[in-house]
């Protein structure tokens, strides 16, 4: 079984064959990239974010429609919020396959750093490495450097090393096997 990473056109060009190898040494399995021009659905002008929920309903029709098989991750360059939360990183939908990240609050340029491409592609694999976690089955997980701790400020999702802990990566090949 492999992934699908759904790179919007806005996504900064250069940035994909190194997340979706990082993603591979992470997950252990394959990953496609694929080019799209996303339209999606879920801005909201008077928090200029979009809906991460509506985002991922419009991902499922282009998967359908795209005939991707297998669990399925969209990156985009808008920045997400889902219910009552300021932003999210990411969110994923494992009944329907398919997850969302946004590399808006992964940049250092969003926060008044100095850019770095590294960190940024760092960030983008960790968060999509997890969230595409969540679609082969793991929750969070409690080690604050496994891939699957839920980060809530980018203090945290840095602290992460990209590997899934023993226990998260025993589950991982438990759903993948069985």
């Amino acid at each position: 079984m492999g992934v699908t990473i759904i790179w919007d056109h806005q996504v900064p060009t250069g940035l994909q064959l190194p997340v979706a190898r990082r993603i591979e040494m992470i997950l252990g399995m394959p990953v496609d990239n694929v080019a799209a021009e996303a339209l999606i659905n879920g801005y909201h002008p008077e928090r200029n974010q979009y809906d991460a929920g509506a985002v991922l309903d419009r991902l499922l029709f282009m998967t359908k429609m795209g005939g991707y098989a297998g669990p399925a991750l969209l990156v985009v360059t808008h920045d997400l919020f889902v219910g009552d939360c300021d932003f999210v990183f990411g969110l994923a939908r494992p009944q329907t396959g398919c997850a969302v990240i946004s590399i808006a609050r992964l940049d250092n340029g969003f926060y008044g750093r100095t850019e770095d491409f590294d960190d940024l592609a760092d960030r983008a694999a960790k968060e999509g490495a997890h969230e595409i976690g969540h679609l082969l089955g793991l929750d969070h997980c409690q080690d604050p450097e496994c891939v699957m701790f839920k980060p809530a400020t980018l203090s945290e999702l840095d602290r992460k090393r990209m590997v899934i802990c023993s226990s998260c990566h025993e589950k991982l090949i438990r759903s993948t096997v069985g």
